[in-house]
């Protein structure tokens, strides 16, 4: 039997993205702007990245400038880097300031730390282009962050600032942002009962809240003893919740113990489910990890920010089934591990930004799974306790419930030492907990009283062809005239043969390996592999073959 010919009157099939409602909205808020400055506030899990980038392609179709995209991590480089494939805009997330950049690249994704050493190249890059501001509160954590960003994205023509939570300007202003009484004031918000509100987009969370009596002793020699129910000032405060995340007193393991078992049994329905302890420092979250293997017998990935390979790591167990990760503030924004479904806040942060960024590590919705409930343990401090109920009461109204009374904002702050203060940092090793004891716990079987229709949220029909982004209707030319960039993992592959060519030619040969790739780069007509586009890798390969032969034809003749 012949095989089946082509249907020539077949048309290809078109590249489209689809948008979220708000997504589109959003989309059309920007595109109708004059302002060269836009402010999006979106809850974590709803997809800002999905419309910054149809942002991006929308700019990039109408401009030949470059695209910058600043991320808070090393991490986030590559997710960037990768989510921008998918719509057909390739980003270098290993730019460094002296390489240069392709001519077939849109443009790099680069840090807010690597902003502040490289303002003069980054300017030059993107002078009349577009810059993603991601996490942009990020950039008034430094004055030194802050000035750089003002300085190398001056001469940009757009600039797009993204924040999954709304911020406020209490030390350093952030640049391109408006602000009415120190409050980021967003051209659009869409925030986390909106997400509910519309289904499928974020999961319903839910707070378990667990008491204790804590003593201690203080730097000063004092030995204090509280429950989280007693008022303290906010030093004794912070001390407090530091004794009771401590590894010496009993309310962390027994929490922690109650939280595994809860994601063993979500794993019944959800079997890569995971769960994440987000810990106080390095030596913490070591700890965390020992405790978990010792005492449940699972093994627990642990992401620090000191070491070079978290990244490696955060991204091996979100591919993975594994059930645990423990990290320092590496896993706070922006990292996407969907089957997150539990959460441990073992962290002396109680800044309502952070708490928020925590939650967004657990609510992204996973397609496919029903009862999408997720958990975070939280103790009972009262900070903590208001910025879970104001969450919950998102949750609960939006899902159909009774709207609980939630106690007076607290003052918000953040002390990573755990209210000894910087002037006590000599005393640090005086601090001691003497015990600590989790008491007046949730029974955590209420939570599976809810009514399971609520969990994914109301289904609404929706104009899909409104929603449907025509990324062929958006062509984006490269600066080299190619129709398509090479895929990202391709250009390194290239990039890695021709260097592994040009160390086998050198040791036959007896030459450096900077005279073979200076010899390389002459013969594909090429000045540095960083700068090649694909085609030219490609070349220069090719060629590079060629001469390894000759050289093993000429090292097999002397041999005879």
């Amino acid at each position: 039997m012949p095989a089946p010919t082509a249907n020539p009157t077949r048309r290809p099939r078109r590249a489209t993205i689809t948008l979220r409602p708000w997504q589109r909205e959003a989309l059309d808020a920007y595109l109708s702007t004059e302002s060269p400055d836009f402010l999006t506030v979106a809850t974590p899990g709803a997809g800002k990245t999905t419309f910054a980038l149809a942002a991006a392609r929308h700019v990039l179709s109408r401009n030949p400038g470059r695209l910058v995209v600043v991320a808070p991590t090393r991490h986030l480089k590559e997710q960037w880097a990768d989510a921008a494939e998918r719509f057909g805009i390739a980003l270098d997330p290993d730019w460094k300031p002296g390489d240069g950049l392709a001519a077939d690249l849109h443009g790099i994704v680069t840090t807010y730390q690597q902003v502040g050493t490289s303002v003069q190249a980054l300017a030059r890059l993107v002078a009349g282009g577009m810059v993603v501001l991601d996490e942009v509160h990020h950039a008034g954590e430094e004055r030194s962050w802050g000035d750089g960003v003002r300085a190398a994205f001056d001469g940009a023509s757009r600039r797009l600032c993204l924040s999954g939570t709304p911020f406020r300007s209490d030390t350093l202003s952030i640049p391109f942002v408006n602000y009415r009484a120190d409050q980021a004031v967003a051209d659009v918000e869409y925030g986390y009962g909106e997400a509910l509100a519309d289904g499928r987009v974020v999961r319903p969370v839910y707070f378990p809240r667990f008491g204790g009596e804590m003593e201690w002793m203080a730097p000063d020699g004092a030995v204090l003893a509280a429950s989280f129910d007693d008022p303290l000032a906010r030093t004794q405060a912070n001390q407090r919740l530091r004794a009771a995340l401590s590894l010496d007193g009993q309310w962390l393991p027994s929490v922690v113990g109650q939280a595994h078992q809860r994601l063993m049994k979500i794993r019944e329905r959800h079997p890569n489910a995971g769960g994440l302890v987000i810990a106080m420092d390095q030596d913490h979250a070591h700890g965390i990890a020992r405790h978990l293997r010792e005492v449940h017998r699972v093994r627990a990935e642990v992401a620090v920010s000191d070491d070079p390979q978290a990244s490696d790591r955060i991204s091996r167990f979100a591919a993975s089934d594994a059930p645990w990760i423990v990290a320092v503030r590496m896993v706070s924004e922006g990292v996407d591990i969907p089957r997150l479904r539990v959460g441990v806040y073992a962290t002396t942060t109680t800044t309502e930004l952070f708490f928020r960024q925590a939650v967004g590590r657990i609510v992204r919705w996973t397609p496919g799974v029903r009862n999408q409930r997720a958990y975070l343990f939280l103790p009972d401090d009262p900070r903590l306790r208001h910025w879970g109920d104001s969450i919950a009461e998102s949750r609960r109204h939006n899902l159909q419930r009774s709207v609980a009374e939630t106690d007076e904002a607290p003052e918000p702050e953040i002390d990573d030492t755990g209210g000894l203060g910087k002037d006590d940092d000599g005393q640090l090793s005086l601090f001691a907990v003497l015990s600590a004891t989790a008491t007046d716990g949730p029974d955590l079987d209420l939570f599976d009283d809810d009514d399971d229709e609520h969990d994914d949220g109301p289904i609404d029909p929706i104009d899909e062809e409104h929603l449907v982004l025509d990324l062929d209707a958006l062509p984006v030319p490269t600066l080299a005239g190619t129709s398509r960039p090479l895929d990202r993992r391709r250009r390194d592959e290239l990039r890695d043969r021709n260097n592994e060519l040009a160390r086998e030619i050198a040791l036959l040969t007896g030459m450096t390996h900077a005279a073979v790739n200076g010899e390389l780069n002459k013969r594909s007509r090429i000045t540095s592999v960083v700068k090649a586009t694909g085609d030219e890798l490609e070349r220069r390969y090719r060629r590079g073959e060629r001469w390894l032969h000759e050289e093993r034809r000429r090292a097999a003749r002397r041999r005879r």
